[in-house]
């Protein structure tokens, strides 16, 4: 069992490979919702994964993606944090990762949603009150954090998504691929896992800002 196990998930790998490494064979069907399939919208948007960000809500990717998710607020002690919804087994096409939406949500609603939430003991995972849900549901996703289980480097990103408008190099560990038109940042890590974050066009200057505040840091 565990031979076979263990093929499926080679199996796997090796698609996946293929998939980000290479281009699509010609004879074969087209693939949709992969993560370098970003739409340009009228107007300067974008749509990834079928969800616009800043403008698709929470409940809209929801009857997209399924309810099989975790809805918390992502706080350290002392800050609001960040409403999250966690997707820990998400398939991109036949990439696979782990996906978070991360929703546009009001200091205020921030700290009465803490105030009412279940914090799991030892984590900064606050566990939404029922009573906040309706709230959550109509925010609209402010980011999309998408991390595959395939190892993404520069060259990778490169052939799949272009070339980068640029590239800040945060620290020895880390760095930014920015695609600002395409409300991008590639970040890369030697330690950790690779994220694709997509946001908004609109708000990629802001959000050049904070890496570059972070740097500075």
């Amino acid at each position: 069992m565990k031979y076979v196990v263990a093929l499926v998930l080679l199996a796997i790998a090796v698609a996946s490979y293929v998939y980000i490494k290479h281009d699509t064979p010609e004879n074969s069907n087209p693939v949709t919702g992969l993560p370098w399939q970003i739409d340009q919208l009228a107007g300067g948007e974008t749509r990834v994964f079928g969800i616009t960000p800043g403008r698709t809500t929470l409940g809209e990717a929801i009857a997209q993606l399924g309810n099989d998710m975790e809805l918390a607020v992502i706080a350290a002690p002392d800050k609001d944090g960040t409403l999250e919804a966690y997707f820990s087994h998400y398939a991109s096409g036949p990439i696979t990762g782990k996906l978070i939406l991360i929703m546009d949500v009001t200091p205020q609603a921030l700290s009465t949603m803490r105030k009412r939430a279940f914090q799991d003991r030892g984590t900064r995972r606050h566990r939404l009150h029922p009573d906040d849900l309706p709230v959550a549901l109509q925010s609209p996703i402010r980011a999309i954090n998408f991390m595959p289980s395939y190892n993404l480097d520069e060259d990778i990103a490169h052939a799949r998504f272009g070339k980068p408008a640029e590239i800040i190099q945060v620290n020895e560990q880390q760095k930014h691929l920015l695609y600002p038109d395409k409300g991008l940042d590639i970040i890369l890590s030697a330690e950790g896992r690779e994220i694709l974050q997509y946001l908004s066009p609109a708000e990629f200057s802001a959000h050049r800002d904070r890496i570059m505040s972070d740097r500075a840091d």
